[in-house]
């Protein structure tokens, strides 16, 4: 599959940076500016996300294969990788995959483990999702104003309503394919599947609001990262890149320049 992409400059090592469920390369505007002061960054759409294609079958062996067809696609024959949440599960499943294209790793608040159906919150979100009926929306505000029925975090709700575009018929759709998205919700709750550790540099950043990396996945963390460090964001949740910026970016950036 040939994913969207924007890149941000031609200097230095290639990162790549990978956004979460329900996002897009645009969410990461502000971090792939700063970050391409010392790297080559490319921000990519996943799989049924922002502009890229769609498809039927999802889950992180295939979309780590997306993304190391885009490597090979543009000659990128190793690269530093940055995944948030769902996409923390796709970078990790690539350097478990292909260690030899992954230089280092950095891991935003998700673990390598498998979430039960203990967290309902995109339960909501997909409920409410389904239930706009985008043909009959007057405005974006009238989107809003429907899907807080289901979530009642307006943060929450703008950054899904970003997914929401105009038709050509000059009424709104969805870019993101949210009925194979649902379907395929459970294996996105899945671990990594590993033959074996990946024996480089990986970063875990958390938040200490956010119940997705938690002291008993430890075991879990170093079985497949034996040199994984954690750092963790207070006062932030599962967000953490976007509540707390300059310091998300901060830890980011010194540790992807050790020893260099």
């Amino acid at each position: 599959m040939k994913l969207n992409f924007k890149q941000y400059s031609t200097d230095g090592e290639p990162l790549l940076i990978l956004h979460g469920l329900f996002g897009s390369l645009q969410n990461w505007a502000w971090h792939c500016k700063k970050l391409s002061e010392n790297f080559s960054v490319y921000a990519l759409d996943l799989r049924n996300h922002g502009a890229s294609p769609h498809d039927d079958k999802m889950n992180y062996q295939l979309m780590a294969n997306d993304v190391l067809e885009f490597m090979d696609d543009h000659r990128i024959e190793s690269a530093h990788i940055l995944g948030h949440s769902m996409g923390g599960k796709v970078a990790m499943q690539l350097a478990l995959l292909a260690p030899e294209r992954v230089k280092r790793l950095v891991i935003a608040d998700v673990a390598p483990v498998h979430y039960g159906g203990e967290r309902g919150e995109h339960d909501e979100i997909f409920e409410g999702l389904c239930a706009l009926d985008t043909d009959s929306l007057s405005s974006r505000a009238d989107a809003d104003a429907r899907l807080a029925q289901y979530v009642d975090d307006e943060v929450v709700r703008q950054f899904l309503l970003s997914n929401l575009v105009r038709a050509d018929s000059g009424g709104f759709r969805w870019r993101i394919n949210l009925p194979v998205l649902k379907a395929s919700y459970p294996r996105l709750r899945e671990a990594p599947v590993a033959e074996k550790p990946y024996e480089g540099e990986v970063l875990f950043v958390r938040g200490d609001l956010s119940d997705y990396i938690l002291p008993q996945h430890r075991d879990e963390v170093l079985r497949l990262f034996p040199k994984a460090k954690v750092k963790t964001i207070t006062q932030t949740g599962h967000w953490l890149h976007a509540e707390k910026p300059d310091t998300f970016y901060r830890i980011v950036s010194d540790f992807l320049r050790e020893d260099t």
